[in-house]
């Protein structure tokens, strides 16, 4: 298992913005963006590295090698049945406990604002067939961080990679207070164990329809929160973001992806914690994690895309978000 001090914190600064990051589940523990001429936090994080040693919200890691959830920690590939480690009930979540988020990856600067992680997943780590060699380059750039996933295999598997920061942009109870946009027009539904049923249903008259854009509070009146995977349009145009958040206090999110899904998470069961940024509160509601990914339980649901992976096939994942304030 990870000590702190295997733990190592890589700085990246750009027009005054900053960012770090760990070499423990290649994780994004802090972004600062400049508001009214301070440096506003707008990830939750912890000040102290030893807290991410612990860390069961999965604040800020990449998360996989199948990020979300695989419904009775199991699956069959080619006619085999493989069998992981469950640590959500009878399910699987983000990999299982020793997923990557657990790990300690090989870093380097690449150039003066990037650094590239890697990490050698071996073959039936968590249960997961053939050897993994798994590569993110995080690039920072204006507002702009960049994530650029990859990975190798030396057999059929699935990948699923995440990046799980929460959004809080500088403001208290960020998933509620702020506003959200997305082209959704699907979503995945899913039964009392948050695993999805197999079902594509549309968004229209339901509480999860951002395609206009809406306070979340207002969207969600009763406090119920939301986990839940919403579909991007297959013609959609890739120049667009595929969410935006717009806070009071006009700090502005915007993100692009190529994955067909969008995890979204309101933090509504995010304890309270000590130890965060300064000017950060960690409690419910305080960020919003937007996760591109495949779709979860994509392994046992034949009508979701595939997340197979083989040697001739390897995957990649591009993500980019953007942080700034804007004009009111």
């Amino acid at each position: 298992m990870p000590r702190a001090g295997d733990i190592r914190d890589f700085r990246l600064e750009d027009g005054g913005v900053s960012l770090s990051l760990l070499n423990l589940g290649c994780i994004t523990r802090g972004w600062w963006v400049p508001l009214g001429g301070a440096s506003v936090p707008v990830v939750l994080g912890f000040d102290d590295l030893a807290d991410y040693l612990h860390n069961p919200t999965y604040m800020g890691v990449i998360a996989g090698r199948v990020a979300n959830r695989i419904g009775g920690a199991r699956f069959v590939l080619n006619g085999q049945d493989h069998r992981l480690t469950a640590n959500e009930g009878a399910n699987q979540l983000h990999g299982g406990a020793g997923g990557l988020h657990s790990r300690i990856w090989q870093a380097e600067t690449d150039g003066v604002r990037a650094v590239r992680f890697s990490y050698r997943s071996p073959d039936g780590e968590e249960g997961f067939p053939g050897k993994a060699d798994i590569e993110v380059t995080v690039r920072l750039s204006g507002s702009r961080v960049n994530y650029d996933m990859r990975a190798r295999v030396d057999r059929p598997t699935p990948i699923n990679l995440a990046q799980h920061s929460y959004y809080s942009l500088g403001v208290p109870q960020t998933s509620r207070n702020a506003h959200f946009t997305c082209p959704a027009d699907r979503l995945t539904p899913v039964d009392s164990a948050l695993i999805p049923t197999g079902d594509i249903a549309p968004v229209m008259g339901t509480r999860h329809d951002y395609r206009a854009g809406a306070v979340l509070a207002e969207a969600d009146p009763d406090g119920m929160g939301t986990d839940l995977n919403l579909v991007t349009p297959e013609d959609r145009d890739p120049a667009l973001p595929v969410a935006e958040l717009l806070a009071p206090n006009g700090l502005r999110l915007r993100m692009w992806s190529d994955q067909p899904g969008l995890q979204v998470y309101t933090g509504h069961m995010l304890p309270n914690l000590r130890g965060a940024h300064l000017g950060q509160h960690i409690a419910p509601w305080a960020g919003i994690a937007l996760e591109p990914q495949g779709f979860p339980n994509a392994v046992n649901c034949p009508s979701f895309p595939s997340i197979i992976v083989t040697p001739d096939q390897p995957y990649r994942q591009r993500l980019t978000v953007e942080i700034m304030e804007i004009l009111q």
